[in-house]
């Protein structure tokens, strides 16, 4: 079993920062692709960025690239994603996911592989 919390979330105004954090807990976290994922009212879960078990390869949705950073800290079992320049389209749940990965270390999961979630953390950015 593994167990994924997420914090950091908030409400910050349009332009600012914010930093999410996901600590994971149970089993070892070695060979576990790691994502990031939103989700607004009406909308469908979609991916906002990845880093593959190794950490030698990321993702990045074409919304948040060059404003969002996807990081893994393994010996303490905790994935980032630090936020800049946030808009208010920013604005909804955020999830993190991990993959029990037996590919490549450059692998990045599609979204129906990943096997944990957490709960959520709300981001809202005001205008």
């Amino acid at each position: 079993q593994v167990q994924l919390v997420e914090s950091g979330g908030g409400l910050v105004q349009a332009g600012g920062s914010l930093r999410l954090s996901c600590a994971a807990s149970g089993r070892t976290f070695r060979r576990y692709a790691m994502g990031w994922f939103r989700q607004a009212p009406g909308k469908e879960r979609e991916v906002v960025a990845a880093i593959s078990w190794s950490g030698g390869s990321t993702y990045y949705a074409d919304s948040v690239k060059g404003r969002f950073t996807i990081s893994r800290d393994d010996a303490e079992n905790t994935v980032y994603l630090q936020m800049n320049s946030l808009k208010p389209e920013d604005t909804a749940v955020y999830f993190c996911a991990a993959e029990r990965s037996y590919h490549s270390s450059s692998y990045i999961p599609a979204k129906n592989e990943y096997d944990y979630w957490g709960q959520g953390t709300q981001v809202t950015v005001s205008s």
